[in-house]
């Protein structure tokens, strides 16, 4: 018991005996209330994943029949187009393609390629419709796609936007439909298989968790297998295990809450980031922001960086997700915020009309008083919010009122709204046209693959032109090399980033930078 820790461990392991006797007696009292009530909200969510599933599958089916009965030249522009326009008009669908007999001539969307084309079916029906299941054999990139083909067209869906994360509420889900996993979230967990569960909800003490299984039989048979952490399971029920707990048994498990989280505090590397937040050690750096016609730099987009004490420097890789997952991320981006404000007062005159482009997270936007607090240090600076370009990932936009809405509020004060990395998450037409954007930024992905044969070079001119339908001004990020920035400014992309121009620099390296180039 000689240092604190061991005290303080002694302490947490004598609450936590503290508190499990009387804990286990008021669980066994509300069990059977907290398995009914799960029960009901997890047949809810099967039945409305199922729903979305039964729905895609049956609109893909329709829409085939429709292109099949249209009168095109086939693979003619015209036909392209119209395969183009119908891919991008719904979320989850990511090619469509034309066929002659075993032949896929042509097709449109964000993939293309042989994956397009496997060689065996999962299911042929009386129908006509071929199906092949997501697997390696139709893997693209790293999506395994749901294949449907159909008379002369077939469709490639993504299946992993056939669920909705945010309807999950922490819980790893996977979908079964006729037998096979058709889609799962997160794409790498495992599952069992339904048939080697009971029906419903049960408790797998060996693992830790909390597994149910609904069967919806309407349409197609599908299966809905839902796995969360126990301890997800129990904090939904926290408040009412507190009510019939009585006070002490709060107090006592607030203090243990708080004793842990001391504990963590000074064990993790979560205390260390609080620690460089609050300390000042996350910097920003510059990577500039090119016109692409004549080479002026615009703007550049404003990065994170750690460094410890001792020198270390901590990969951003490692430390933004961390922050994010600790509920750190609104407090890094506004500690960014503050390191730019900062510099731009000391940097030189003609500088000062740039734009600097900072990252928002999907916590900033969900914090109702981010656009506050970032309006109160652009007013303490003196800095105009048209300055601040925000760029915001595609997850951040998925479908909710309440993104939607912050976003307009802080596009109404003078930000322009960028939406970055596009093409590599959640990007539809659909989502695109429901929210007030400024710029597109194409991924580095779709950049590197220019002038190859790569099946993302075939994606960037829709993307490209997708962008001049919204009346949106384009960035290219990750160019390289002069033969793709030449690329970009013949199809009158505007802007573009990269290590062509520079990396991203510290203060003094980026004030150097600009005022070599503006000589």
């Amino acid at each position: 018991m000689g240092s604190p820790r061991n005290a303080l461990l002694f302490v947490s392991l004598a609450g936590a005996i503290g508190v499990a006797l009387p804990a286990t007696l008021l669980l066994w009292v509300i069990w059977q209330q907290t398995v009914m009530a799960e029960e009901q909200r997890l047949t809810k969510l099967s039945e409305d994943l199922a729903a979305q599933t039964e729905h895609a599958i049956v609109d893909a089916r329709a829409l085939l029949e429709e292109l099949n009965s249209q009168a095109f030249e086939p693979c003619s522009p015209h036909h392209l187009l119209t395969l183009q326009n119908e891919a991008l008009s719904r979320v989850h669908v990511r090619a469509i393609g034309y066929w002659e007999a075993a032949n896929r001539l042509c097709g449109a969307g964000l993939v293309q390629g042989q994956r397009l084309t496997p060689a065996r079916a999962s299911r042929i029906y009386d129908s006509g419709v071929i199906a092949w299941w997501p697997s390696a054999a139709t893997t693209a990139g790293d999506v395994a796609l749901f294949l449907m083909r159909f008379g002369n067209h077939d469709m490639a869906i993504d299946p992993r936007l056939l669920i909705t994360p945010g309807q999950l509420e922490g819980k790893q889900v996977a979908v079964w439909v006729e037998g096979m996993q058709m889609a799962a979230y997160p794409e790498a967990s495992v599952f069992p298989a339904p048939d080697e569960l009971p029906e419903g909800l049960f408790v797998d003490r060996a693992n830790n968790r909390v597994v149910s299984r609904v069967s919806v039989d309407s349409l197609f048979p599908i299966e809905v297998v839902a796995v969360q952490s126990f301890e997800d399971f129990w904090d939904r029920y926290r408040m009412l295990v507190i009510a019939v707990g009585g006070i002490g048994l709060v107090l006592i498990t607030l203090w243990l809450g708080l004793v842990w989280r001391y504990l963590s505090r000074q064990l993790s590397l979560e205390s260390s980031l609080r620690a460089a937040i609050d300390g000042g050690r996350i910097h920003a750096v510059y990577q500039p922001i090119v016109e692409l016609r004549s080479g002026r730099c615009v703007g550049a987009e404003v990065l994170g960086r750690w460094t410890e004490k001792n020198g270390t420097a901590i990969s951003p890789e490692i430390f933004v997700p961390l922050a994010e997952k600790a509920g750190l991320g609104t407090r890094l981006t506004l500690s960014i915020l503050e390191n730019l404000l900062q510099h731009m007062a000391n940097w030189p005159e003609p500088e000062k009309e740039m734009v600097y482009h900072l990252n928002l997270t999907e916590q900033d936007l969900a914090q109702p008083g981010f656009s506050r607090r970032l309006g109160e240090l652009l007013d303490e600076h003196g800095v105009a919010p048209e300055r601040i370009a925000l760029e915001i990932t595609e997850r951040a936009l998925l479908d909710s009122d309440v993104i939607r809405q912050r976003v307009a509020e802080l596009r109404d004060k003078g930000h322009s709204i960028a939406i970055d990395d596009f093409g590599t998450g959640y990007s539809s037409l659909a989502y695109l046209q429901k929210f007030e954007l400024d710029t597109l930024k194409i991924d580095k992905t779709f950049v590197d693959s220019l002038q190859t044969e790569a099946v993302t070079s075939s994606v960037i001119r829709p993307i490209i032109d997708l962008a001049r339908a919204l009346d949106l001004e384009i960035i290219a990020e990750g160019i390289e090399s002069g033969e793709q920035m030449q690329w970009l400014v013949e199809r009158d992309v505007e802007c573009g980033q990269g290590y062509w121009y520079s990396p991203a620099l510290g203060e003094s390296g980026f004030k150097a930078w600009y005022l070599d180039k503006a000589r």
